[in-house]
């Protein structure tokens, strides 16, 4: 049962897309939707035997590689952690399958789009139940491939070409980072396997590294390099660019990546390597500082933004920031509930996202939108649910996970406890919360409640989606209302014994016990600002309010906010610009068309047209210039055959010779 949840998505991914041919739309839609479904079930099944009974699955298949002390097998790891990513990935991924049935029907390329999203869930697979770090890679690569695929579906797009290629090189940069640190925790643990590494990390919680005369923590230097590779997975500030730009490919892709798969690793990651962190402060700081500072820009930069689905993929990366801020606050388990509640209500609005740009005629720009909430109702419904869940409205599912990170942030902000960073995530994650309560109701403003802004002929003509693209909005509407209520208790209820193994929090990196006695008044502080955020967005466009217009234009503004804090730019003057030229006017003309060119076979043929010149010049057509030529080969052959008969006595003789017969000829 278990390996069936990783093959089947493979399974399918290979019939359908080498088959798509023969399968047809309907062969395709049945036969992937089918297979990723068994899958979500045994992943239940999984999660009821494991999660739920309190079991360890471990099954090894075969071995893999074997050279020297480096060894390495196909096997698996099924614990805690895993089912419920496992539980996740296939949920939303089936309700996506199912979902594109639907919104893709008219494409002509269907069966290879549902291949790619098997092939995108598999590797994701891979990536939560390997047990070592290089079968990890594997799949860790495998969704950055699968990601390049889905984004560039609509090729023939220049931007998606773009878009593609950018989420395909933003994140080696951070890929580079993570094969650094296995390079470096084989070189100190001597084993890429997890159960070997963790069990010995508290052996090495004083071991340094020598390092051009300086020495260095060993396990904040592992714990850097695998950082910086979540940083590229899950678009931490530094390498979060890519993530806006991958809106480029069809809708479902952008829920599988943004609720599921892609961006979500880079948050397993840090939770998975928990008993390696957690002995190294100086990585757990900067945790704290790069993920509240994500959460933060992304929420500021949301609120100006125009298009539909690059409003949520912004929420998406602040919310990432607040997962990986909850690490750096050692609550581990409070950031993987955080990341399976976000999923759901992530999912729901990406694909209400979807069912309204496919209303509209794929119109993206909520400018050109309005007053749809009374011609798609359900679409609005299910919408506000979603908005209101990402917002933290009480009692829906992100209320749990997201409220209570802003809670550990404010138990970690006291001075008793003398953690300044934590401060710190306490003032950005909380200012977060307003922004992202504005820019929600923003969208649903400018989506369903001002005034239509779209032509005559474009309203008249939308209608409700059908049954197969709202059936999964239903029941991802089910899950952001009840899936935080219901799993409270068993992720992060006190005394919950439900991670057993797989998650390690040091005794006094513990902030759950002063979180639980926090006054009222500071609990009711994130309801607050998000009534706050929603109160201004009320205000705004219910009112002729001009402030957010003048806050727009104001050069202050503009430069945080309106232009994304400059990152792109930055980036592309200090390092796009000035490698294209150096590909182009040193690696190009001088390397490739300079010297490789000529040592190859132009060259060569450059070299004989100059020799054949050479040859026809020496064609004078007089007797006594042959007869010369003819000498002098025939003096060369016997001055060869003497050096290698007598050696090199016969040389002075021959030279003389030379110059008697060059004198009378």
């Amino acid at each position: 049962m278990y390996l069936l949840i990783l093959l089947l998505p493979l399974i399918g991914a290979l019939i359908t897309g080498f088959g798509g041919r023969w399968l047809g739309y309907y062969g395709a839609s049945v036969f992937a939707t089918m297979c990723v479904s068994i899958s979500m079930v045994f992943s239940l099944l999984a999660f009821y035997e494991i999660g739920l009974s309190g079991t360890v699955c471990y099954i090894s298949l075969s071995p893999w590689i074997s050279s020297g002390t480096l060894s390495v097998s196909w096997s698996f790891l099924f614990d805690s952690l895993t089912v419920v990513m496992l539980v996740v990935v296939t949920v939303v991924s089936s309700l996506v399958h199912f979902y594109s049935i639907s919104y893709m029907q008219d494409d002509p390329h269907f069966p290879r789009f549902m291949s790619y999203l098997e092939v995108f869930t598999f590797f994701m697979l891979v990536l939560v139940t390997g047990d070592n770090l290089v079968q990890m890679f594997v799949g860790w690569e495998g969704v950055g491939l699968a990601s390049y695929l889905l984004i560039n579906f609509w090729f023939s797009r220049l931007a998606a070409n773009q878009s593609a290629i950018k989420a395909l090189v933003v994140n080696r940069i951070g890929d580079f980072g993570l094969s650094l640190g296995i390079f470096l925790i084989f070189y100190i643990f001597h084993s890429v396997d997890y159960l070997t590494i963790f069990s010995l990390t508290p052996l090495f919680s004083l071991h340094y590294l020598q390092f051009m005369g300086l020495e260095v923590h060993s396990l904040t230097l592992v714990g850097i390099f695998l950082f910086v590779g979540a940083i590229g997975k899950s678009a931490q500030l530094g390498l979060h660019t890519w993530l806006p730009d991958a809106m480029e490919g069809p809708t479902p892709v952008s829920a599988l990546i943004h609720a599921a798969t892609m961006v979500t690793a880079g948050v397993f990651l840090m939770i998975r390597f928990s008993p390696l962190i957690e002995f190294s402060p100086v990585v757990l700081t900067i945790l704290i500082i790069v993920g509240s500072l994500t959460a933060f820009f992304a929420a500021m930069t949301g609120v100006f933004q125009n298009d539909l689905k690059r409003v949520i993929a912004y929420s998406t990366c602040s919310q990432l920031g607040y997962m990986i801020f909850a690490c750096g606050l050692s609550c581990y388990n409070v950031s993987i509930f955080h990341l399976s509640n976000h999923a759901f209500f992530k999912a729901l609005l990406f694909l209400s996202a979807g069912s309204v740009i496919h209303a509209v005629s794929d119109e993206q720009d909520m400018r050109r939108m309005g007053a749809l909430a009374k011609v798609l109702p359900t679409t609005y419904s299910l919408m506000l649910i979603g908005s209101l869940a990402l917002a933290g409205f009480p009692f829906l599912t992100g209320f749990y996970s997201k409220d209570f990170i802003i809670e550990l942030s404010q138990v970690s902000a006291n001075p008793n406890l003398s953690n300044i960073n934590g401060a710190f995530a306490c003032w950005l994650g909380s200012l977060s919360v307003f922004f992202t309560a504005f820019y929600s109701f923003r969208l649903i403003y400018l989506t369903f409640l001002n005034n239509a802004n779209s032509s005559r002929s474009i309203f008249y003509n939308i209608h409700e989606s059908s049954n197969f693209m709202l059936l999964p909005l239903i029941i991802l509407s089910f899950g952001s209302i009840f899936i935080g209520y219901l799993t409270k208790d068993l992720f992060i209820g006190p005394g919950t014994d439900f991670w057993k193994t797989s998650i390690l929090t040091l005794p006094n990196h513990s902030y759950f016990i002063e979180a639980e006695w926090l006054a009222i008044k500071i609990k009711w502080l994130p309801f607050v600002l998000s009534t706050s955020g929603i109160l201004l967005a009320s205000l705004i466009n219910l009112t002729s309010f001009r402030f957010y217009i003048h806050m727009k234009t104001h050069k202050f503004w503009m430069f945080l906010i309106n232009k994304k804090w400059y990152w792109d730019v930055i980036y592309n003057r200090i390092f796009v610009y000035p490698i294209l030229k150096f590909g182009y006017f040193v690696s190009f003309k001088n390397l490739d068309r300079g010297f490789i060119e000529l040592s190859g076979p132009y060259g060569l043929s450059r070299l004989v047209l100059l020799w054949s010149k050479i040859s026809v010049k020496l064609q004078s057509g007089q007797l006594t210039h042959y007869i010369f030529f003819m000498s002098i080969g025939l003096c060369l052959f016997f001055s060869i055959m003497s050096n290698s008969l007598y050696g090199f006595s016969l040389n002075l003789h021959l030279v003389s010779f030379y110059l008697v017969l060059i004198f009378f000829t």
